[in-house]
C-alpha cells in the first residue's frame, strides 16, 4: 500500500531562481511545478521514513543541484553536506541555503573520510553518471557500517517506453536509464546489504486527469516542443504538489521513479 505524502517540505527563500538548463528542476522555474513536486515528494518521504537514520548524523546529498533537497534534510541532520559538480549550482546553493555546506565535488571521488557518513541520498543523479560503479563504490566507502543509501532515478519502462537496457536515452542529459531489477543489482554489486526498491507513482487525482487527457508527462513534452500550453495542461501542472504522489512497493514496473534503498553491511 502506498501513502500520500505531506506538503510540509521547507522551501527556503532564494536570492534568485537558478537559471534553467534543461538538466535539472529547481524552485521558481516556470511550468516546472510537476517535476519539482515529484522530486520534493521523494525528499519528503526520505525525511519521514528514515528520520532516525538522519537525526543528528552526517548526511550527504550527492548531486544536490540547486540545493533545495539538502535544505529539506538539514533540519534533521547534525551536518548536511550538499555535493555538486556544477560550480554555478554550488554558488547558488551557498547563497540560497546558508545552513547547508555546499561543496563542489566529483562524485566519483567524494571528499569525505572513510566510514564517517550516516546517510547518502542521491536523487535523480545516477542516470547522469558516466562512472556509476565508481560513484556507488565511493558511497560504500564513506558510509559507516549500517549507514543508509537512497538513490532515485526515472523508471526507464515508463519514462522512455520501448528503450532497451543500455541503449542511449533520448534525453541528452541521461547516460543510461534503468528498471527496478537494474537498480537492485547495481546496489548489490556495489556491496550493499538489505537492498529494497520502491516506486514513486501518481496519486488518484493525476491518474483521473490522465484518464481524460492522456499522459501528463507526454502532455508537457508536447507543450514544450510546440511552445503552446493548452489551458487545461497549464492549470493542472500549476496545481501539482507533493500530495499528488505516493510511494509503494506494488508494481514498481509501472512507477514514475524508482527508489533504491540499501545499507552498508557490518555492525553499526
Amino acid at each position: 500500500m502506498g501513502r500520500a505524502l505531506g506538503s510540509d517540505v521547507v522551501r527556503p527563500s532564494s536570492p534568485a531562481p537558478l537559471a534553467p538548463t534543461g538538466e535539472r528542476t529547481a524552485p521558481g522555474l516556470e511550468r516546472e511545478d510537476y517535476w519539482f513536486a515529484r522530486h520534493e515528494a521523494a525528499y519528503a518521504w526520505i525525511a519521514s521514513a528514515y528520520a532516525r537514520d538522519l537525526a543528528g548524523g552526517v548526511v550527504v546529498d550527492a548531486g544536490s543541484g540547486e540545493g533545495y533537497g539538502a535544505a529539506a534534510l538539514a533540519g534533521l541532520a547534525g551536518t548536511c553536506l550538499a555535493l555538486e559538480y556544477d560550480d554555478n549550482a554550488c554558488r547558488h546553493a551557498a547563497a540560497a541555503y546558508p545552513d547547508i555546506a555546499s561543496i563542489r565535488a566529483n562524485l566519483c571521488a567524494l571528499p569525505l573520510r572513510d566510514a564517517r557518513t550516516d546517510a547518502v541520498v542521491s536523487l535523480q543523479v545516477i542516470e547522469h553518471l558516466w562512472s556509476l560503479g565508481d560513484f556507488l563504490a565511493e558511497c560504500h566507502r564513506v558510509l559507516r557500517p549500517g549507514g543508509l543509501i537512497v538513490v532515485t532515478t526515472p523508471n526507464r519502462l515508463t519514462f522512455s517506453p520501448g528503450l532497451a537496457r543500455s541503449a542511449k536515452p533520448v534525453n541528452p542529459f541521461h547516460v543510461e536509464e534503468f528498471d527496478a531489477d537494474q537498480v537492485r543489482a547495481m546496489l548489490l554489486n556495489a556491496g550493499f546489504d538489505d537492498v529494497d526498491v520502491l516506486g514513486l507513482r501518481h496519486s488518484a487525482r493525476i491518474e483521473e486527469w490522465e484518464s481524460r487527457h492522456g499522459s501528463i508527462v507526454q502532455a508537457q513534452v508536447d507543450a514544450v516542443l510546440s511552445d503552446a500550453w493548452p489551458p487545461h495542461i497549464d492549470a493542472m501542472v500549476a496545481s501539482v504538489t507533493v500530495d499528488d504522489f505516493v510511494i509503494t512497493r506494488d508494481d514498481t514496473d509501472g512507477s514514475c521513479d524508482l527508489i533504491g534503498v540499501a545499507r552498508r553491511g557490518g555492525a553499526s
